[in-house]
């Protein structure tokens, strides 16, 4: 009989010994390891997922990246555009005039240095930096240290609001330009196209095949001739100028000498295309040196002029 206990004693133990043998790590995967490793793949799974809402995957990352990029260059070439105009540096002025209501304000765009005027250009514009006031003249020839030529944006506004506004190319009126009236709907009363001084539909001729020398401008607006004729000599100088209203000359037609500008005859024709036509007949004529010689119906030296 005790032997037989001894027997039901060892065999408990053994079975106590596998018991505890279990709760060690096995050799090999168990069940046990499998539903842990679920249960840390979830969890990373988890956590990149989680992750994601905060910090943009790789390709994502690349995308805000180039989109930011992108973006800091238009902001810098927006900078720089108000800095140039048409591929010319510039630089902003304004003028203020009046006071109250009538207060004027012209804002306007500068060349800082010096470029050279178009010969032909009918009219150039111009900032007088020391009457700090807006200039404009048909020479070719102005004073550097003290004129600045206009180019870029233009606007004049009075009581704030905007009654004018266009461009300027290197001294003369560009693009499209527009006058309001200052009312409170601010109506559009004008508004003109133009090509580095010309009527932008101008039909041009030259004197050279290279198209350099200008020989006549005749202005046309919806096929119609209108606004201001042109004719020059050879040398670049006004010969001929004066304006077309449908297709007909109207106003004071004026000649010049071939050199400086200097006029020689000026004609009259009907003030406007309703009034009654008549001949054209002189009004006034000059010598050579700018002294007048005649005026209709109050001098007359032309003779002694010529001797």
């Amino acid at each position: 009989m005790r032997h037989s206990l001894l027997l039901a004693l060892t065999f408990v133990a053994g079975i106590g010994l596998l018991t505890l043998g279990g709760c060690g790590q096995p050799k090999w995967n168990s069940d046990y390891h499998l539903d842990q490793a679920r249960l840390k793949a979830g969890a990373k799974a988890d956590v990149l997922a989680s992750g994601d809402t905060i910090n943009p995957d790789v390709e994502v990352r690349k995308a805000l990246e180039k989109e930011e990029v992108e973006g800091e260059k238009k902001r810098k070439k927006q900078k720089q555009s108000k800095r140039y105009f048409l591929g010319y540096k510039v630089k902003r002025g304004f003028i203020k005039t009046g006071r109250s209501a009538r207060q004027t304000i012209e804002t306007f765009s500068y060349l800082p240095e010096q470029e050279e005027l178009n010969p032909y250009a009918p009219l150039k514009y111009l900032y007088d930096t020391k009457k700090r006031k807006l200039y404009r003249t048909s020479n070719n020839e102005v004073d550097q240290a003290r004129y600045k030529v206009l180019h870029g944006p233009y606007v004049k506004k009075i009581d704030g609001q905007t009654v004018e506004e266009g461009y300027f190319y290197i001294g003369t009126k560009h693009l499209r330009w527009e006058k309001y009236r200052p009312d409170e709907e601010g109506t559009l009363v004008g508004k003109d196209h133009y090509e580095k001084g010309f009527v932008r539909d101008a039909v041009v001729t030259y004197y050279d095949g290279a198209q350099k020398q200008i020989k006549e401008v005749v202005p046309y607006v919806y096929g119609e001739v209108q606004g201001t004729y042109y004719r020059f000599y050879e040398n670049g100088q006004v010969q001929w100028s004066g304006q077309y209203e449908k297709g007909r000359k109207v106003g004071t037609w004026i000649h010049y000498y071939d050199f400086r500008g200097r006029r020689h005859h000026e004609y009259q024709y009907p003030k406007t295309v309703y009034d009654e036509r008549f001949e054209p007949y002189l009004v006034k004529e000059y010598d050579r040196h700018g002294t007048l010689i005649y005026e209709k119906d109050r001098l007359d030296k032309r003779s002694q002029a010529k001797r």
